[in-house]
């Protein structure tokens, strides 16, 4: 197992490592690729702690299942091989509210060219000017430089070759390059409207890579600050503050460098790159899921923004709303536009979803002391750090009020008004497209082919996660290889799909069993926007 430390959620926690993953050994491949082989939830590990090393049904499932979804998204990730579940039972407190139950243990052989993060280079730490915490590997410089000459040879070896005659210069390469990867994925996350949930220094690969599926979440409904973690009280890893939180932890990785790499280098590199880069990697993603395929315009950046902003207001799906917009055309009739707006607006929350959004969690007493808190001691109300979630659950009444007024006709007119502004900037910009071009019925062609390969129509939701999870609990597997075999093609069309049924004979009564524990579930399609039971979901 791999010893490292880490910054959680902005502190320094000190010596963690693979508290619940085993090395196997690593796989050279005949084309030269090289493949580190783990084994997540086998049992202890040195690095366990008070924990038992196991791994239970549920959040196997769901890193089996988002680590090939993201692959096949185009997005760097550590692979699944396998998912292997028991009869041997562990108890777990899922919701960490004194509640535990028994669940199965399960390991999921995990694949990647490393599995070294940033953390692994925090071992050398001094002890934290806050917490006192140190790494266990305080002053072993010799043991920083035998790393970073493992991880720049191996993983970057264009850049040893390029500087093997000078070391500042070649780890300052090296850490040019994370910075400019790290800037590139999280910009792919966005556009994906993926969230990782612990974004902490420990589950940041050295080579880029997503890695450490916890309580990740693929955001429904569109919201800036959605926060897939619910044990992330603060909203520290919400969607909108990705790219700054890496950023961060980058910052924390060129400190853990020293004295390899003066920090004055990797300061200035972090400035200079990080952001240009992410930006640059957006916006021409962006594009692509626009089908802006011809020219590259500074207006396009506020297009985007707009688009965004017309999802907030209308609280549409990220995911099938992108997805919709490969049918709309420049030249589109009156009668087929007022069609497509409703197709549209279907994908928008309804009175009733938002009546659940915004219903206010605070025990209404809790929400008065608070508030008489911040009246008579900001200082401490700052100090517990509750001062945004009392405005967030103030805003929450006041959004959950006006909704009681609020009829469904007068919500879809309003998403209308809202989309038909957006969609009358979109058709001019679309318009300069077709200007630039000799063959419009080509551009087009080739418009929608690019926007069909940019935005999926299957992502791995919340709630198609719970029900593969809830029938495996049962004995029935079949759910999970459908959504795999679905996720493997998340940009197609399922009309070939053919669902995945367990051998009568092997898992007969387990599938009844799991057929039962879902009548109370209508069965939803894959691409729906999520069930009303679905925003009860919680991942901590």
């Amino acid at each position: 197992a791999h010893c490292y430390c880490g910054h959680q959620f902005g502190s320094f926690a000190g010596q963690l490592g693979d508290g619940a993953a085993m090395y196997l050994g690593e796989v050279l491949g005949p084309r030269g690729e090289r493949w580190e082989i783990q084994l997540k939830g086998a049992g202890i590990t040195p690095f366990s702690r008070q924990a038992d090393g196991r791994k239970v049904l549920r959040s196997s499932i769901r890193e089996f299942l988002c680590s090939e979804a993201m692959f096949h998204l185009g997005i760097p990730t550590t692979r699944a091989g396998t998912c292997v579940t028991s009869d041997s039972r562990v108890l777990r407190d899922v919701f960490y509210d004194g509640n535990p139950k028994n669940e199965r243990c399960t390991v999921v052989l995990r694949i990647a060219s490393t599995f070294i993060r940033f953390g692994s280079f925090e071992i050398f730490k001094p002890p934290d000017e806050y917490t006192g915490r140190k790494g266990p590997s305080v002053n072993r410089n010799d043991i920083r430089i035998q790393m970073l000459d493992y991880v720049i040879s191996t993983f970057y070896p264009e850049i040893q070759e390029a500087y093997s005659d000078n070391t500042v210069q070649r780890n300052a390469a090296f850490f040019k390059e994370i910075t400019k990867r790290t800037a590139r994925l999280v910009a792919e996350w966005q556009c994906v409207g993926f969230c990782h949930g612990v974004l902490n220094t420990d589950n940041m690969s050295i080579v880029g890579l997503t890695i450490d599926y916890g309580p990740f979440g693929f955001m429904d409904r569109y919201d800036p600050e959605h926060v897939c973690n619910g044990s992330d009280n603060t909203g520290r890893y919400a969607y909108n503050k990705q790219p700054e939180i890496c950023k961060w932890n980058l910052g924390k990785l060129a400190e853990a460098l020293v004295p390899e790499l003066p920090l004055e280098i990797s300061q200035l590199i972090l400035e200079e790159e990080y952001d240009a880069e992410f930006e640059k990697h957006y916006l021409q993603k962006m594009r692509k899921k626009l089908g802006l395929i011809q020219l590259e315009l500074e207006e396009d950046s506020k297009l985007v923004s707009e688009l965004l902003e017309t999802m907030h207001l209308t609280a549409g799906d990220f995911t099938n709303i992108f997805y919709l917009l490969s049918s709309f055309s420049v030249d589109i009739d009156p009668s087929k536009f007022e069609d497509f707006l409703e197709e549209l607006t279907s994908q928008c929350a309804s009175v009733e979803e938002l009546k659940v959004v915004f219903k206010p969690q605070m025990d209404p007493r809790q929400l008065s002391m608070m508030l008489m808190l911040a009246q008579s001691n900001p200082q401490l109300l700052a100090l517990i750090g509750t001062k945004a979630n009392i405005n967030k659950e103030l805003e929450r009444i006041e959004q959950f009020s006006k909704l009681q007024q609020l009829t469904a006709d007068d919500l879809l007119s309003r998403n209308k008004r809202h989309w038909k502004e957006w969609l009358e900037k979109y058709r001019v910009r679309l318009q300069k497209e077709i200007e630039s071009v000799g063959n419009t019925d080509a551009w087009n062609t080739e418009r929608v082919k690019v926007m069909n390969s940019n935005n999926p129509k299957y992502i791995l939701r919340n709630y198609i996660a719970q029900n593969a999870i809830e029938a495996a609990e049962n004995g029935d597997f079949s759910e999970v290889r459908n959504v795999l075999k679905l996720l493997e093609h998340p940009f197609q069309e399922a009309e070939g799909f053919q669902e995945v049924k367990e051998d009568a004979e092997e898992e007969g009564a387990a599938a009844t069993a799991a057929a039962c524990s879902q009548e109370t579930r209508s069965k939803q399609s894959y691409c729906s926007k999520p069930p009303l039971w679905a925003s009860e979901l919680c991942v901590t």
